[in-house]
């Protein structure tokens, strides 16, 4: 059952017995609070009224807690910490709001996060809220700072910036030994990225291109997020169709490696970066981070 508000001791008095028990000193506790020593004194003593049993023992020149006094202290410095930190996040000015950055699945889990943990080195008192969506968000209404969009350039926000164009190529894992998946479909399985919406990531428009739009794989894998797709090829599931810009740490790191000696093909999207008109310095810092990642693939 909740205690009655007017059955609880006045907090100022709390608030000085806690600074005696800090300091187990009622002279340095005054100095801290700004009081005298006897407006001090006055106080615990007022409390000690209040709740009907004494809480510090004093001798001369010293103080010690009762038991009543020590179990009390535990609570009420807890208590008092606590507030004070609920405070301070109330203060207006003083707190440093998290940076949000939305991108679609399959680019903040083989593109963003693995880049994140050198940036939180590099800037520990700046926190970043990734929001990992297939949709378009509205920055203004939900409070988004940065969103990496993908888009023709026509597409693209107004005064957004372009990081890099997207380029497909044939991937696989060493293992399969692939070195034209063009020629070899009988002999592997295909793993493809099941979003009807963007054919041009999808194996039949690049079988075509090469040449082998009528030839038929061994299988195929449907899977309805990208970074799945990659995920499989790496567990040497099948050959995927790697978006260069999410896929080249992976060939650099021989992880995957290319399953064709066919160009790169361009399809026409590109990855551009959309920044909130509102955003706070914080944004900027990680605004600037994302174009320095961009410009060094």
């Amino acid at each position: 059952m909740t205690k009655r508000l007017l059955d609880l001791p006045p907090l100022d008095l709390l608030r000085s017995f806690v600074a005696v028990g800090r300091r187990m000193s009622i002279t340095l506790a005054a100095q801290d609070l700004c009081l005298t020593q006897s407006a001090l004194s006055r106080q615990v003593q007022a409390l000690e009224a209040t709740l009907g049993y004494p809480l510090l023992l004093r001798g001369y020149r010293s103080i010690e807690f009762t038991a009543e006094g020590r179990r009390l202290f535990r609570s009420a410095d807890s208590m008092l910490e606590q507030i004070g930190e609920v405070l301070d996040t109330l203060r207006p000015g003083e707190t440093r709001q998290p940076v949000t950055v939305s991108a679609s699945i399959g680019v903040t889990a083989l593109w963003l996060l693995p880049r994140l943990n050198a940036f939180q080195q590099a800037a520990p008192d700046i926190d970043v809220r990734v929001a990992a969506s297939n949709r378009f968000a509205d920055l203004e209404r939900e409070q988004i700072d940065l969103a990496i969009r993908y888009c023709r350039a026509e597409d693209a926000p107004a005064g957004a910036l372009h990081l890099f164009d997207e380029a497909l190529v044939a991937v696989a894992h060493p293992s399969l030994q692939v070195s034209a998946i063009e020629t070899q479909l009988r002999q592997h399985t295909l793993l493809e990225f099941d979003d009807v919406s963007r054919p041009w990531l999808q194996w039949p428009a690049w079988l075509h291109a090469a040449g082998a739009g009528r030839a038929k794989p061994r299988s195929v894998l449907r899977f309805n997020q990208y970074d799945q797709v990659v995920q499989a090829a790496l567990a040497g599931q099948g050959v995927a169709l790697g978006r260069v810009p999410l896929v080249r740490d992976l060939l650099a790191q021989r992880r995957l490696v290319l399953a064709s000696a066919q160009p790169p093909s361009e399809c026409g999207y590109a990855y551009w970066l959309h920044v909130n008109a509102g955003a706070s310095a914080d944004a900027v810092v990680v605004r600037d981070w994302i174009i320095e990642q961009a410009a060094a693939i």
